[in-house]
């Protein structure tokens, strides 16, 4: 249902080599790099970041989030580990949860822009 998505940030430069490290896990790529955006995904982009000079720092929690899929419960786990790596502040380490219809293996991160993303990774189905 959901084509692409995209987050604003005030330093595209900064942000642009941390999401770097950061997406790898998930197989992620730079395919578009432009002055204003850059763009993320396997085959088209699906993860965006947009230069935003004027954005102001959130606080506390920012009450949306990103949820984007992991193959496994490592991938999810090295995606946690790039992002405090980074700078980035956990906002719930790797471990199991209890979504609304299933199990999952996930975790959060709060980027330098306050920007919550969560990578999950889900059982399969027997």
């Amino acid at each position: 249902m959901i084509d692409h998505v995209s987050i604003a940030v005030r330093d595209l430069r900064a942000s642009r080599d941390a999401y770097e490290a950061i997406l790898a896990p998930l197989g992620l790529r730079i395919l578009v790099d432009r002055p204003r955006t850059v763009g993320f995904g396997k085959t088209y982009p699906e993860f965006w970041l947009n230069l935003r000079e004027a954005l102001q720092p959130a606080t506390g929690d920012p009450g949306t989030h990103i949820c984007l899929r992991a193959r496994s419960e490592d991938a999810v786990r090295a995606f946690h580990e790039a992002a405090l790596a980074r700078g980035c502040a956990s906002g719930g380490d790797p471990g199991p949860r209890q979504g609304e219809m299933t199990g999952y293996y996930g975790a959060f991160i709060l980027d330098a822009d306050q920007n919550k993303i969560e990578v999950a990774t889900f059982p399969p189905k027997d």
